[in-house]
Order: structure tokens, then C-alpha cells, then sequence
């Protein structure tokens, strides 16, 4: 999310000197600077790039409502890695707030790997609280008749019968792989652990030493400043080679990208055609995905996934249903970004798709687990994260300070 926000600062950038010269652009991630923060702080930057975790910070601001209230627009990039996990939840969340706020907001949600358009679409909808079934404007589906060329092909280990059945990081592969980077030009090895890329680009080091300054890690444990280099080197095409985790997966604009290469298991057929598309990142251009399996199990994937990605076969994302942590989580952030009311904040809460069935006995719940930690902990001030003050639920001091130091 962070190399996605970065890329997307970068890639506005221009346009805006062109053709809106008065507008300023700013970022809020967990790269973004205190200088920055209390910059943004004076005055919000006409477009702001941010992530659910950074938004979901801004609602809990107390002025959050008067800071948030001008918003219009929101757009939701790689809508797909968001929706069937819990930051996708989060960001419902965070869109019903805003929606309250702001209640012409307009939302726009962009993705280049969904299979069921109608229902990711449904989900950036507001719903009807007493309905769950209506919603306040039918959703409209922009989708480009494109035919970007892909090719899938497998890297086969020489003596694939002495494969074990599962495990191991495929280090036995090394030879092949590297002599696949010696031919090719600007390539992205993709890795699915942090440890696994650490343990990958030692092992292409070692067998090409020459290549020192020419090959890069990237993965969200990095600092900034190593990330930073690494995508302008990327971008410049002043590296051959980078050895990466899903933190350079989404829509990252790497034009000198020729081929990427998925060590072990791509996890999905919409994974394995995000990673490829971050080679040949033009119209016409061929993206090109190389698998590599490390086991046996591995060999039979890749065959599996080759054909229902070249069949347009894709998994379908599917909201979670009302998971009431994330809930609890964002009854605490409202009432620090300046209280609500209980009746209020549950019409609101179910017109976020996921929440859209939530009984009031569910709702009570969190509410309670929230005020006094449940039955369980209610002796306990520490686990107390909100209070009511008449018929407004405010934050506790303990839920201040946590929101300070965060």
C-alpha cells in the first residue's frame, strides 16, 4: 500500500502542474513525515493519497467531522486486495463516515483482477439502514475492452521426480532462475515471506556477485529511504534485478519491468495475473510471469493456475460479514473523533455492506465490550475504551492517550 501510494504521488504529479496548478497533492501513509503531518494538520492538500489504516486515524481526530466534512470525492485503488479482508471492512467503515459527513460524496472504486464487478460494486454503496437489499444510487461499471497479451510459463526443475512433496523455499532452483535473470532484462522476483526474499537475494548474489548494485530487496520491514531507491531505480531501469514480497504487488507503474518471476506458490489465480501485470506495463506490451515451483505439489499448481488464468477463470472476492472486532475497533475511533450517539452511529454502521444485517443485540455488544470490557472485564478500568456522558459516548482518558501516541 505504501509503494502504491508513493507511485501514485509520482504519477499525479505532472498532470496536476498541467491542468490544475492550484491544487496541492499530499500523502499520509506510515512513511509520511511529523513535519508533513503537521503541515496537513494547517491546511489538507487538495488530493489526499492515504491508506484505511491512515484514514481511519483521521476520522478519530476530534475536529475529524469539520476537517472531513468538504471531501467529495474518493477513489479506492486495487479495490480487489482490499475486499475480502478486514482493511476492506475498515474502509466501509471509514466510507460510511464520510458519507455522513459529506453526503454527496461520490466514490469510485478501480481494479484491473475482480471477477464479480456487480457485488464489488454493491459494496462501495451506501445501503439503506432499515433495507438491507436498497441502495441509495445504482452503481455504475466502467470496464475497458482491452486485450492485454499474458504469458504463463513454468520454470521445470531438470529432475523434477526428486522433488520432495511439499516445503522448502526452493533454493535448488537457483541455477535455473539465475540463468533465466542472466537472459532477460529488468526483472521482479517475487517471493510470498519477507524471510524468503531475504533468503532469495542472497542466493542470486552469491551466484552472481557482479551484479552488486544491480540487484535490490524490497519488502515492507525496509526503511523509506531503501524503498524509495529501490522504486527509483526500478522506474529509471537502473536495476536488473529486484527480489520482492507482496509489498510491490498492486498497481505499481514499473515501465522497464520485461518479466517477473514467482518463486513457490502466486496463491490465487488473481495474484498470480497482479504480479504479472507489473512487466510489460503498457497498452500492447506482453506481461510475462515465469513460475517457479519449489515442490512437487508446487508443479501441479502452476499447470492449474496457467489454465484458469489463460481461461479468464478468476476467484471471486466476497465482503466479510459483520466481523464485530473490526466494529469494536471503530466504535472507539468515532468516539475519540468526537463522540456519537448509540441510535445514530448503528443506522450509520448498517449502511456499510458488511454490517448491513447487524442485529442491535450485536451492536450492544461491542458497545458494552467497548464501555466497561464486556461482563468478563468490567472490573477492570484499563480495558474501559469509551464513556457516556448523557446520550453521547466520548473516549476514555486511557483511549486518549492511545490515540496520542499513536
Amino acid at each position: 500500500m505504501r509503494a502504491l501510494a508513493a507511485d501514485t504521488a509520482r504519477a499525479l504529479q505532472e498532470p496536476l502542474r498541467e491542468l490544475a496548478p492550484a491544487w496541492t497533492l499530499g500523502s499520509r501513509t506510515g512513511d509520511t513525515s511529523s513535519s508533513e503531518r503537521a503541515k496537513q494538520d494547517r491546511r489538507m492538500p487538495t488530493v489526499l493519497i492515504t491508506t484505511p489504516e491512515s484514514l481511519t486515524l483521521l476520522i478519530s481526530r476530534e475536529k475529524s467531522r469539520e476537517e472531513l466534512a468538504s471531501v467529495r470525492y474518493v477513489v479506492v485503488d486495487e479495490w480487489h486486495e482490499l475486499l475480502a479482508n478486514k482493511r476492506g471492512v475498515q474502509t466501509q467503515l471509514a466510507l460510511a463516515r464520510l458519507q455522513q459527513f459529506q453526503s454527496r460524496l461520490v466514490t469510485w472504486g478501480i481494479s484491473a483482477t475482480l471477477s464479480n464487478l456487480q457485488h464489488s460494486a454493491h459494496i462501495l454503496c451506501r445501503l439503506d439502514a432499515n433495507n438491507a437489499s436498497k441502495i441509495a444510487f445504482l452503481p455504475t461499471i466502467v470496464q475497458a475492452n482491452i486485450d492485454k497479451p499474458l504469458r504463463i510459463d513454468t520454470l521445470i526443475p531438470e529432475q523434477p521426480g526428486n522433488y520432495s512433496w511439499a516445503g522448502h523455499l526452493g533454493a535448488r532452483m537457483r541455477e535455473p532462475v539465475v540463468q533465466e535473470l542472466a537472459q532477460s532484462g529488468t526483472t521482479l522476483v517475487f517471493t510470498n515471506t519477507r524471510s524468503q526474499a531475504e533468503i532469495w537475494y542472497q542466493l542470486i548474489l552469491e551466484a552472481k556477485p557482479e551484479w552488486a548494485g544491480q540487484i535490490a530487496l524490497h519488502h515492507g520491514s525496509l526503511d523509506k529511504e531503501v524503498r524509495d531507491w529501490v522504486e527509483r531505480g526500478l522506474k529509471a531501469g537502473e536495476l536488473k534485478v529486484v527480489v520482492a514480497t507482496s509489498s510491490l504487488d498492486l498497481g505499481v507503474d514499473f515501465l522497464p519491468v520485461e518479466r517477473v518471476l514467482q518463486i513457490g506458490s502466486a496463491k490465487g489465480v488473481a495474484r498470480l495475473i497482479q504480479r504479472a501485470g507489473r512487466s510489460g506495463h503498457a497498452p500492447g506490451r506482453t506481461s510475462r510471469v515465469t513460475l517457479v515451483p519449489t515442490n512437487t505439489l508446487e508443479l501441479i499448481e502452476a499447470a492449474a493456475a496457467r489454465r484458469a488464468a489463460m481461461a479468464g477463470h478468476i476467484e471471486s472476492r466476497i465482503s466479510p460479514e459483520k466481523p464485530l472486532d473490526v466494529l469494536v475497533q471503530h466504535l472507539v475511533t468515532v468516539a475519540l473523533g468526537g463522540g456519537f450517539v448509540a441510535d445514530e452511529l448503528f443506522d450509520e454502521v448498517r449502511t456499510a455492506y458488511a454490517y448491513r444485517e447487524l442485529t442491535r443485540e450485536e451492536f450492544d455488544w461491542a458497545l458494552a465490550f467497548c464501555e466497561r470490557g464486556g461482563e468478563s472485564l468490567q472490573a477492570y478500568p484499563d480495558y474501559h475504551r469509551i464513556q457516556k456522558m448523557r446520550k453521547v459516548f466520548t473516549a476514555c482518558p486511557i483511549a486518549l492517550c492511545s490515540a496520542a501516541i499513536a
